[in-house]
C-alpha cells in the first residue's frame, strides 16, 4: 500500500500543465504519475482529492533572511521557526541567509545554527553567507566589506558542517578569483551581489567559478564613465552576456523595474531566471514598523520592500523585502505576463538547478523528491508536502487527512 495518493490534480510541469492526474507518495519522493482514472483501485493510506487544482514542485528561496516575526541571525530558535513556518508560503526548502560578522565570531555563529536541531518544516539547503567578502555594503552593516582571506573561507565552510555554505562576492574584491576557487570546493555555487565590477573583473570571476547573481540589479552599479555619452560596460551586461550565469530577482515591484526581468528572459532564456525573496523581518505580516538588526524597517504594504526608518544613516534606503514566494510567483504572473508554469518554474527548477539538485528537486517527476505544493487558481497556497509529508494544510477536509 502506497503513503499518499494525491487525486485528481492538475500538474505544473517545466512548460505545460496536465489536467486529471493522480501522484502516488512513497518514502518521501514521488512514486507514480499519470491519469487519475488509471489510479481508482490503487490503495493508500491517505487519499487526497485535490478537485482539480495545481500541483506544483515545493518552491526553493534562495535568499532569506526573516520571515514574520523571526530572523535567522537571531539564532537557532528563530532559525527553527522559519523553518516551520514556510511551507505556508509553498517553500520546502531554502538557503537560510546568515548577514556578516566580526572575524571568529562568524565561524562560531554559523556552527551554532547548523548544529541546531531543525527536522521539520521547510528543508535547510545550505547556507548562504551574504558577506564578508563584499566591496560595497548595500543594507549590510559594515562587516560586510572585507579583504581576500582563504583561511577565513575554509574556517566558515568547516562551521556549516554537516551543511553547505554558498558564498555571495564581489568580483572587484582583490584576490577573489583564488578565494572562489576554494568556495567552489565545496561543491556549492558562488553568488555574485554588491558590485560596482567592471565587465573583464566579471568576467574572470565567472571564469573562476562564480555562476549566479544575487538580488541582480539591485547594488549592482554601473562602473564610472569614461568616454562622454558612451554607456559604459560592467557586471550587469558581463551576467547578461554569460549564458552559464543565472540570477534571481526580488519582484516586488519597486527592487526591479519588471522591464528588468523581461529583458533578463530574453537574453538568459527561461531556465536561468530565478525568483528570491531576500525577505527581511515583517515578510508575511503586512503593513507595519519593525525591528531587525538593531533598526526599525517599515512595510508599506502586503509583499513590498522595507525600508530603514528613523536616523538611522541608512535611513530612507532599502533593506530587504516582505515579500514571500508564493507572491513572488503571482507577481511574476502578473508583472512580467509569463504563464504559470514559467512563473512556478522561476522558483522551482531554476533555483533546484542552481544548487545542482535538480535531478531530485524542482520538478513533479517520478523518483523526485516529494517536495510539493498544492494551489488554488490564483496561485494561493493551499498545502505543502515535504520529503511525502504534509506540513501545512489549509484545504484537505478531516476524511482525507
Amino acid at each position: 500500500m502506497y503513503e499518499t495518493l494525491i487525486k485528481n490534480c492538475t500538474i505544473i510541469g517545466i512548460d505545460r500543465t496536465d489536467q486529471n492526474c493522480a501522484v502516488l507518495l512513497q518514502d518521501g519522493r514521488v512514486a507514480v504519475i499519470g491519469a487519475a482514472d488509471d489510479f481508482e483501485e490503487v490503495s493508500a493510506s491517505k487519499v487526497i482529492d485535490a478537485h482539480g487544482m495545481y500541483l506544483g514542485p515545493g518552491f526553493i528561496d534562495l535568499h532569506i533572511h526573516g520571515l514574520l516575526r523571526f530572523l535567522i541571525d537571531n539564532g537557532p530558535d528563530h532559525l527553527g521557526e522559519i523553518c516551520r513556518t514556510l511551507p505556508r508560503y509553498g517553500v520546502t526548502s531554502f538557503l537560510p541567509t546568515v548577514r556578516p560578522r566580526p572575524p571568529g565570531e562568524d565561524a562560531e555563529f554559523l556552527h551554532t545554527l547548523a548544529t541546531a536541531p531543525c527536522d521539520s518544516g521547510s528543508q535547510i539547503l545550505g547556507f548562504h553567507l551574504e558577506g564578508p567578502f563584499l566591496a560595497l555594503t548595500g543594507g549590510l552593516p559594515p562587516e560586510a566589506v572585507g579583504k581576500s582571506d582563504i583561511t577565513r573561507v575554509r574556517a566558515l565552510i568547516d562551521a556549516a558542517s554537516p551543511y553547505k555554505v554558498v558564498f555571495s562576492i564581489s568580483p572587484e574584491l582583490e584576490g577573489i578569483t583564488d578565494m572562489i576557487k576554494v568556495m567552489r570546493r565545496a561543491d556549492m555555487p558562488v553568488f555574485i551581489t554588491h558590485t560596482k565590477a567592471d565587465g573583464q573583473q566579471t568576467l574572470d570571476a565567472i571564469e573562476a567559478g562564480a555562476s549566479h547573481a544575487t538580488h541582480f540589479y539591485d547594488v549592482f552599479y554601473p562602473p564610472e564613465q569614461i568616454e562622454r555619452g558612451v554607456r559604459p560596460c560592467g557586471v550587469v551586461e558581463a551576467i547578461l552576456a554569460s549564458p552559464q550565469v543565472s540570477v534571481d530577482f526580488i519582484l516586488d515591484g519597486v527592487h526591479v523595474d519588471p522591464i528588468v526581468v523581461k529583458m533578463a528572459l530574453q537574453c538568459k532564456g527561461a531556465d536561468k531566471i530565478c525568483l528570491a525573496t531576500d525577505a527581511n523581518i515583517g515578510a508575511g505580516l503586512g503593513p507595519g514598523r519593525y525591528t531587525a538588526f538593531k533598526k526599525e524597517v517599515e512595510v508599506a504594504y502586503w509583499g513590498g520592500p522595507a525600508r530603514t526608518t528613523g536616523d538611522h544613516p541608512q535611513a530612507g534606503g532599502l533593506s530587504g523585502s516582505s515579500l514571500t514566494l508564493d507572491r513572488a510567483v503571482r507577481n511574476a504572473v502578473k508583472m512580467l505576463g509569463v504563464s504559470v508554469p514559467q512563473a512556478v518554474r522561476m522558483a522551482t527548477h531554476n533555483p533546484a538547478s542552481v544548487l545542482g539538485l535538480h535531478d531530485k528537486k524542482g520538478r513533479v517527476a517520478q523518483g523526485y523528491d516529494a517536495d510539493l505544493t498544492l494551489l488554488d487558481d490564483e496561485l494561493n497556497v493551499l498545502a505543502c508536502w515535504v520529503a511525502g509529508r504534509c506540513v501545512y494544510d489549509n484545504f484537505l477536509s478531516g476524511e482525507n487527512k
